[in-house]
């Protein structure tokens, strides 16, 4: 546990070779290099090494330059190989048919990242957010910082801010960045935590109080005369998702006005060449992290918020990485213009990364566009594991082990996350409704989130515990926030307008289903629009009709009661009575229930009916 803490002084550790960071102003606009390119647009591409660590001015280099830029996004401090369906992903065959393959953890992905960028002198590795955040215990218990540990050793360049970087606010998201020992907690060893080498961007998230980007609105890479810009943003939705204490101080503005504004601020310093990092992504039409969304068009295989921001973006910009929707896709949706412009996503926890040639233009300083070529990568496991990663994981891990090997619960299979309705969210459902019970015998029911449910609970060991055995750090694994389960009351009525923001308002897009407690069922009519898909004369607990008139307790997690994912309306309960964290919850639940010969079997996840 963490050794006493030490007064600090805060600093940043800075590549300043790398750096060059921007102060303020605007206008003009940069044309796109739409010309035929030579057959070999590389000058000194053949040499070995990481961009951004060399010097030079250009001198006697060719026209075209081709520039690699490596990304991912949405690690969520996966530092060892993620666990169940959260460790695979699928791969559409030659023939049509697909496989899985399991992938991710960092050992494997900072071979496969070191092992790309060999023979590219021009090298950049960018990330689009959620670095931190819902992190499994070895990175989570100790405030993330295994993570930057981990993000400085694979040289990321630079990322931007998703909205998981404010869920412990925005002063721990500086000490990220700047460094310095937990203020609560201190230091876990006895050195100083020295925070992150690469750049938070944050260029739409505002100090209230000033209206100044909380962090660096963007970054540009530099090499050999070769300048690429980057302009980081979150959703603007983040304040929706994230608890009111992370988010508090701070405004979120548009993504596409922001990266607009900023865009023509590097043009006014002379850098053509634009990559936006955001935190906000898509739905491709396949789960195959190889499909083309650009069948049988440019972008129609892709929908969601990042296809109109995408859409409106000024053409000055020359490629989006994106995130947030932990999708795989490598699409080109037209720009204002009309002109294809590249789109990325690589999924999330460290599964994939994403490998696109830039070709820059020495004479005009941008962005050959027709010539961007991008593909996502498999972190397969089947390389070596690279040795910095395997001794920061044990380092971490060693600590981690007195809390994370105690055992919790036993369950008979895999309990999975999938579905519309999943088996792991009727179990965590039902132990906050133990747990409320506990509290108040007038509890009715309980309802939880499914974005709060990051991890499935596998039979198989993960680790000397033996299978079958529910850890603490598996089940912290699975919920990770640290929320409170909070008890409140609701009308009838208002019970029956929850369910309906399921589906509508912010949440009609993508509804996002609340996993319910044991005795309160209803059917949910996909083949119907907004909130009628929730069927309001179906809805029954414990087998009688909601009286929109009565009363009800509700438990939920501290998040939910707060009225986030959209859910206004259970913001609005009465006579509120909070309690202990959720995973202590979740644990008293499995501990009670289970036992090495009576493990708890996967529920049959039978309580909503779905019609498609």
């Amino acid at each position: 546990m963490p050794v006493t803490a030490q007064p600090h002084q805060p600093r940043r550790r800075r590549r300043t070779s790398r750096l060059l960071v921007a102060a303020a102003t605007v206008v003009t606009a940069g044309a796109l290099a739409a010309a035929a390119l030579p057959a070999s647009t590389s000058a000194g591409g053949n040499d070995r090494g990481h961009g951004g660590h060399g010097h030079g001015h250009g001198h006697g280099q060719g026209r075209y330059q081709d520039v690699q830029l490596l990304s991912f996004n949405d690690l969520h401090g996966n530092l060892e190989p993620p666990a169940g369906s959260s460790g695979r992903v699928t791969e559409v065959q030659p023939d049509g048919t697909t496989k899985t393959i399991d992938a991710g953890g960092v050992e494997y992905l900072a071979t496969h990242l070191r092992e790309a960028r060999k023979g590219n002198r021009y090298s950049i590795t960018a990330a689009g957010g959620d670095m931190v955040g819902a992190s499994p215990l070895l990175s989570g218990l100790f405030h993330d910082e295994p993570t930057v540990e981990a993000l400085n050793k694979l040289d990321l360049d630079v990322t931007s801010v998703g909205n998981h970087e404010f869920d412990e606010g925005a002063k721990e998201l500086a000490r990220l960045q700047n460094g310095g020992c937990h203020p609560t907690e201190g230091c876990y060893s006895d050195k100083e935590f020295k925070g992150a080498d690469y750049p938070y961007l944050a260029a739409n998230v505002l100090d209230e109080k000033t209206g100044k980007p909380l962090l660096k609105p963007y970054w540009v890479w530099k090499q050999r005369g070769v300048k690429v810009g980057f302009i980081g943003v979150t959703l603007e939705g983040t304040p929706d998702i994230v608890s009111a204490e992370g988010v508090k101080g701070l405004k979120f503005e548009d993504e596409v006005e922001t990266i607009n504004k900023y865009a023509k601020e590097l043009q006014r310093q002379g850098v053509k060449s634009i990559v936006a990092l955001i935190h906000e992504g898509g739905f491709p039409a396949s789960s195959s992290y190889n499909y083309d969304c650009d069948s049988p068009g440019a972008g129609d295989g892709i929908s969601g918020p990042i296809v109109d921001i995408a859409k409106n973006i000024t053409p000055q910009v020359d490629a989006l990485v994106t995130g947030h929707t932990h999708n795989a896709y490598v699409c080109t949706i037209p720009d204002p213009a009309g002109n294809p412009r590249m789109v990325t996503s690589a999924s999330s926890f460290g599964r994939l990364y994403t490998d696109t040639t830039l070709t820059y233009d020495r004479r005009t300083g941008d962005i050959a566009r027709t010539s961007v070529k991008s593909a996502n990568h498999v972190v397969t496991r089947d390389v070596p594991k690279a040795p910095d990663m395997t001794r920061l994981i044990a380092k971490w891990s060693t600590l981690a082990a007195p809390i994370g090997n105690r055992p919790i619960g036993y369950v008979s299979a895999d309990i999975n996350r999938d579905g519309t309705e999943s088996p792991l969210g009727d179990l965590i459902a039902d132990a906050q409704f133990a747990y409320g019970e506990a509290q108040d015998p007038e509890t009715d029911l309980a309802l939880m989130n499914p974005g709060g449910i990051r991890a499935p609970l596998t039979y198989t060991a993960s680790g000397a515990e033996g299978d079958g055995v529910v850890t603490y750090a598996e089940g912290f694994t699975v919920q990770p926030f640290a929320n409170t389960v909070n008890l409140k009351d609701y009308t009838g009525a208002q019970l029956i307008q929850v369910l309906k923001e399921q589906v509508s308002g912010p949440n009609e897009a993508a509804p996002k289903i609340l996993q319910v407690s044991s005795g309160l069922t209803y059917t949910l009519d996909l083949t119907r629009s907004g909130a009628d898909r929730v069927v309001t004369d179906s809805i029954r607990l414990n087998g009688a009709a909601i009286d929109p008139t009565a009363t009800y307790r509700v438990a939920s997690n501290s998040f939910l009661a707060g009225g986030g994912d959209g859910f206004t309306t259970l913001g609005e309960g009465t006579n509120e009575r909070v309690g202990a964290d959720d995973l202590a919850a979740f644990e008293q639940y499995l501990t009670a229930n289970s036992s090495a010969t009576a493990p708890i079997a996967p529920p049959a996840a039978d309580r909503i009916t779905v019609v498609r």
